[in-house]
């Protein structure tokens, strides 16, 4: 454990809890964060985690401004629901690029866990990416995610990402429940 993995931990928290209660700050401070996790996971070789976080870093200023300035009066998106085509859409979008990017790790790198690092990284596109619409779907993916981050990251040796991810479940648990219960999903 770092210094550096300590106090990205301490963001990603900090990230995540806004995130739950729909706080636009959540964006910035997980910007930061996420560019830190791109080194430690680099340091680790799992590339293809390092690479999730550069995308993520794209991501987090698309939900910034998702959270901030979408809409027809520049308000910002609210919660809602995708419909089952699109979720599976979604999934299926996650499953194919998890195949690619972990055949790639696989032939062309020493990647420590090729392909479920791969299937890790393209399913949390997907779930950030319905994040960042405030999809209340990101958050079952979210937890199902993040119990199989922390396998991962305990094997890896990383035990206080590992206690992160695991503090993140929690976290995503609370999200679903609060999301699903927002207002707009009545309107």
């Amino acid at each position: 454990m770092s210094g550096l993995e300590l106090f990205a931990a301490a963001l990603g928290v900090i990230a995540v809890w806004l995130t739950v209660k729909q706080n636009p700050w959540c964006w910035p401070i997980g910007l930061v964060m996420v560019l830190l996790y791109s080194w430690i996971f680099f340091e680790v070789k799992l590339y293809s985690d390092m690479l999730l976080q550069v995308v993520y870093a794209v991501l987090q200023l698309y939900g910034w401004w998702q959270w901030t300035r979408a809409g027809r009066n520049h308000d910002g998106r609210q919660v809602s629901r995708l419909g089952g085509p699109s979720v599976l859409l979604g999934l299926a979008i996650g499953a194919v690029g998890s195949l690619l990017l972990g055949a790639a790790m696989a032939h062309w790198t020493d990647a420590a866990q090729p392909w479920l690092d791969a299937a890790l990284t393209g399913f949390s596109l997907v779930a950030q990416w319905w994040m960042a619409q405030k999809r209340v779907q990101c958050w079952p993916l979210w937890i199902a995610l993040d119990v199989i981050f922390v396998g991962l990251f305990i094997y890896k040796g990383l035990h206080l990402t590992a206690a992160l991810y695991a503090l993140f479940t929690l976290l995503a648990v609370q999200g679903w429940r609060e999301w699903r219960a927002d207002p707009a999903l009545r309107a």
